[in-house]
């Protein structure tokens, strides 16, 4: 890990440091995009021929009959699994399905003025498309998390693709009622998600992280399909002032070794700890390559010259996963996609347990929206209803603001009304 200053000889280059990061996100996608342009094209306008053809080549699958997982396969899974395992699901399960139920937002109407009630209807949407990785890692633990959310929020189709499912991702799909399920990675499933096939039919969004060839079809297919976010790799960032060096460094290390491209940032003003973090970090990701690879090449400290200068930087990070020492500092954090608090908040917690969702904003896109969570798999309808009344009250006020903006028909179509009333009362209009 590399350690910079931001005051001093070294201020100069932590600022331009910083602002590289603030700016990362979606430019290593442009190496990708052309592959995945012909991919994407390929599955849209041959559908399961292309499909079969893509899933031979990258997923091993050589009929189209095998892209489908059957119910019985996935209870088999269940079955041969450990079941301290089956215990651990299960008990993840029930914690990410509470935290949703308690996200899920609810229908409502008001009366503003008397005659008038205005309000929303909560909706889920009919289908969704659930990308669950298996490349370095089995990732049952995603297939909970984007799963759950759409299960709770009431959508009726739930299709989960995974290239070469682990069991224990099988597993966790029977767990929860999955009945569709393709062995399927890769850009060539987002497209078959997005446009549909004769196998696999279209859905109206897709969420779960994947590789770069997935976020950037996710990307291509976003106009056609609804989609979560582009998620990048991983991201950690600790601000502490009197954590525990052990700690922290094991959290970084932990988050480190999901790819060599994770970014890991330790911020402090105490150089004494950055320093103690550097050499436990190393200490704790010498036998673990991918770690280690993601440390030497993404690792930082940064050592801040004050405590409030610690926490801009932070929010100008706009980190994916957040640890601060306390419930108070909650209060200054603006931009990030999950707050871990205290020493014993190891952040692999939120990975697979606590019950917040572990899909998460990445690339600084922490600054606009959060994780994934139920409100991505409902839409709010807006709802008003006028009476003669409240339309007396409201109508010329409207009638005059289409005025301005020239829109003669749409005051036409609020004064037609005021003026059949007005005949309906005997008065003038």
């Amino acid at each position: 890990m590399r350690l910079i200053r931001t005051k001093g000889r070294g201020a100069q280059q932590s600022e331009e440091i910083l602002a590289t990061l603030e700016r990362r996100g979606g430019a290593a996608l442009d190496s990708v995009l052309p592959a995945v342009r012909r991919i994407v094209a390929d599955v849209r306008k041959q559908g399961d021929r292309a499909l079969l053809r893509y899933a031979e080549k990258f997923d091993g699958l050589t009929e189209t009959s095998s892209l489908r997982v059957t119910k019985e396969e996935m209870a088999a899974a269940w079955e041969s699994i450990n079941p301290a395992l089956r215990d651990a699901l299960s008990t993840a399960a029930g914690q990410i399905r509470t935290f949703a139920q308690q996200q899920l937002p609810a229908s409502w109407n008001l009366s503003p003025i008397p005659g008038l009630t205005t309000g929303q209807l909560v909706r889920p949407l009919a289908s969704v498309g659930c990308y669950v990785p298996s490349g370095r890692h089995p990732l049952p633990s995603t297939l909970l998390m984007t799963a759950i959310p759409a299960q709770v929020a009431g959508v009726a189709r739930i299709a989960v693709v995974s290239p070469k499912p682990a069991p224990e991702t099988l597993a966790a799909a029977h767990l929860l009622g999955i009945p569709e399920f393709y062995r399927l990675g890769g850009a060539h499933a987002v497209a078959a998600l997005a446009y549909g096939t004769a196998t696999l039919p279209r859905v109206d969004k897709i969420v779960g992280p994947g590789n770069l060839y997935v976020t950037a079809a996710k990307r291509l297919v976003a106009f056609d399909c609804a989609i979560d976010m582009l998620a990048g790799p991983t991201e950690i960032v600790v601000t502490s002032e009197r954590g525990n060096p052990t700690a922290i460094a094991s959290d970084l290390v932990a988050q480190a070794e999901h790819d060599p491209e994770a970014l890991a940032i330790f911020i402090t003003t105490r150089e004494e700890l950055a320093k103690e973090v550097i050499a436990e970090g190393k200490m704790r990701s010498r036998k673990n390559p991918v770690a280690r690879a993601a440390l030497d090449r993404n690792g930082l400290v940064i050592v801040a010259s004050t405590v409030d200068e610690a926490r801009i930087i932070t929010n100008r990070l706009a980190p994916e996963h957040l640890t601060v020492d306390a419930p108070s500092d909650l209060d200054w954090v603006r931009n990030a996609g999950s707050v871990f608090v205290g020493r014993w908040s190891a952040q692999p917690m939120g990975d697979y347990i606590s019950g917040p969702n572990h899909t998460l904003p990445t690339g600084g896109t922490a600054r606009v929206r959060g994780a994934l969570s139920v409100n991505d798999f409902v839409k709010l309808i807006t709802v008003q209803q006028y009476s003669a009344q409240s339309l007396r009250s409201l109508g010329p006020k409207a009638a005059l603001l289409a005025d301005a903006e020239g829109l003669t028909g749409h005051a036409e179509a609020i004064r037609t009304r005021l003026q059949r009333r007005s005949h309906h009362d005997g008065s003038r209009p």
